[in-house]
């Protein structure tokens, strides 16, 4: 037996480095990554991260996690694994792939991070993708018919549409109209935030190829819609339920693309002269009903602010990831916010910009990391996201920048 005594390890502080994702596809035949591979998307997103940090020496990257909803095809084999030896980095550096549908980067990042925290790790690169055009969400899935015989869920629990209106359900007060008003907003936001330059530096231009067409250049998303008009949202049609609330637009569609972003422990970034985007402050994930899963963002806020000692009051940015919008409401009004308060998702969100499930989680870190270098004036804020199969994830993070208290 060793006489030396064990030492306590003391938690380090983790800081996001940066971030950058590819444009945002649809998913479809028609879409700009039809004949695009999916690890290839992720490719792209490591291989910039190195590029962009030329300070980082690639065998200082201690872990790659990156997530898939549905991991197989061309976005199985542990992505994370073969996608960091097609980005060229080390042999020696492992990978991993991660599923918590579409919080899976988000979920990569929380992991990746904690093992940073702990000391397993001294950088990490975190990420997500999602290729719906070639791999629908369900795809090659068998749910356990106990789900449904034993009333363990609703079967609208499985079609997230669904519980999108399950949503409206429960709570009448958010209507159609409160939806469509804020699903204007997202494309307004989006569209404003493009032509002042604030989307577009973190993205990573993507080699495409067309049978029919021949290779392209992706630059820019594809899924804004910036003829929206009120009237226009009005008319679609409602296709989880007659008569329903959800529509084509206001939620975000079915999209490909794929995000990373690199972590570091805070001194190790420092030793490097890395950038210090943010500092990770805490977090929480949740259960919810999965009926309405819309709801799940609340209790994972309440779980990482208790566990962080902060409240709603001290978060001066929200990046929530707006798979519909009633689910974002459904936060809003909880909380006490208004709809259109200028702290949330100001730069508008996925309605417009679109939601390659699992990738999502990155690209609402990259933006307020982003936000964080234009408002010294915020000290922390927050990414939320619901998630499938009833299930809410929330980040929160402190701007490095931040002068202090007003005077």
């Amino acid at each position: 037996m060793s006489s030396v005594e064990r030492r306590p390890r003391p938690l380090r502080e983790v800081v996001f480095v940066d971030g950058v994702r590819t444009p945002f596809g649809k998913a479809g035949p028609k879409g700009i990554y039809a004949e695009t591979r999916a690890d290839d998307l992720v490719v792209r997103c490591i291989r910039e991260l190195m590029r962009r940090n030329p300070a980082l020496p690639p065998e200082r990257v201690d872990e790659v996690a990156i997530a898939a909803t549905t991991q197989i095809g061309d976005q199985g084999l542990t992505i994370g694994r073969t996608a960091a030896l097609l980005a060229g980095l080390p042999k020696s550096v492992p990978g991993f792939a991660i599923d918590r549908m579409c919080a899976g980067a988000m979920t990569a990042v929380t992991t990746t991070a904690s093992g940073i925290a702990f000391g397993a790790y001294d950088v990490a690169i975190a990420g997500g993708v999602e290729h719906m055009g070639h791999h629908p969400m369900g795809e090659g899935v068998d749910p356990n018919p106990r789900f449904v015989s034993e009333k363990i869920v609703d079967g609208s629990a499985l079609v997230m549409g669904s519980t999108a209106e399950n949503l409206h359900d429960r709570f009448p007060h958010l209507t159609k109209e409160r939806a469509d008003a804020f699903a204007l907003a997202s494309q307004q936001k989006y569209a404003k935030a493009v032509a002042n330059g604030r989307i577009g530096p973190e993205l990573v231009p993507v080699a495409t190829r067309s049978a029919e067409a021949g290779w392209g250049l992706a630059t820019v998303d594809e899924p804004p819609r910036p003829g929206t008009t009120l009237e226009g949202l009005a008319t679609l049609k409602t296709p989880f339920r007659p008569h329903g609330h959800v529509t084509a637009g206001n939620a975000a569609g079915l999209n490909d693309g794929a995000t990373g972003c690199l972590l570091a422990a805070e001194d190790v970034a420092v030793e490097l002269g890395l950038n210090v985007g943010m500092r990770l402050v805490g977090y929480g994930f949740a259960g919810v009903e999965p009926e309405v899963m819309g709801v799940g963002p609340i209790p994972s806020t309440e779980k990482a602010l208790a566990s962080t000692g902060l409240s709603i009051s001290d978060i001066g940015l929200f990046e929530l990831n707006e798979a519909f919008a009633v689910q974002v409401l459904a936060f809003l009004d909880h909380y006490g916010i208004a709809d259109d308060d200028e702290r949330v998702n100001p730069w508008g969100g996925a309605i417009a910009v679109g939601h390659p499930l699992a990738s999502s989680g990155v690209r609402l870190m990259t933006q307020l990391s982003r936000q964080f270098a234009e408002r010294p004036d915020v000290r922390y804020g927050l990414t939320a996201m619901c998630i499938g199969i009833g299930m809410g994830g929330t980040v929160i993070w402190e701007n490095p920048n931040w002068e202090g208290a007003a005077t």
